[in-house]
């Protein structure tokens, strides 16, 4: 770009960035990044249903409760709603246990070490065979 910010006002810009078989609206646009740094992004708003922190140290305190401890949050809002008590939704309860770095993977993941494919190397002759299985013309007789 620095190029065609040189060489464009003496031949053009079109010209130039022919030359160099760039477009021109990507000169421009590198050239108005430089001009104007982007602005940060605005603060997400907070929706106007969203529990308050009271509501959700209840659900946390719920969660942690010793009858829950161990069971997923799906079955703690089936067993709170038999009782006739509602606090959130499943995917509330799960936000709310995230955000407390409370939830993981159950299941141990395994890590595989890497594949070396494996390199033949001859030094003389005779000293490697190799031999290729795949079928090129299978025929099949019907009676």
């Amino acid at each position: 770009m620095e190029m065609v910010a040189e060489h464009g006002p003496k031949v053009g810009i079109a010209p130039v960035c022919c030359a160099l078989v760039v477009s021109r609206a990507t000169a421009y646009r590198h050239w108005k990044r430089q001009a104007q740094p982007p602005a940060p992004p605005a603060p997400r708003p907070t929706p106007h249903r969203a529990l308050s922190q009271e509501e959700r140290h209840a659900v946390l305190d719920t969660l942690h409760e010793p009858r829950f401890v161990d069971q997923p949050p799906g079955e703690v809002y089936a067993t709170l709603l038999d009782q006739g008590i509602y606090l959130c939704s499943v995917r509330t309860m799960y936000r709310i246990l995230d955000s407390q770095g409370e939830v993981r993977e159950r299941r141990d993941q395994l890590e595989h070490p890497p594949y070396a494919t494996p390199e033949l190397v001859a030094r003389r002759p005779n000293e490697v065979w190799s031999w290729d299985i795949t079928i090129h013309n299978v025929i099949i007789f019907a009676e």
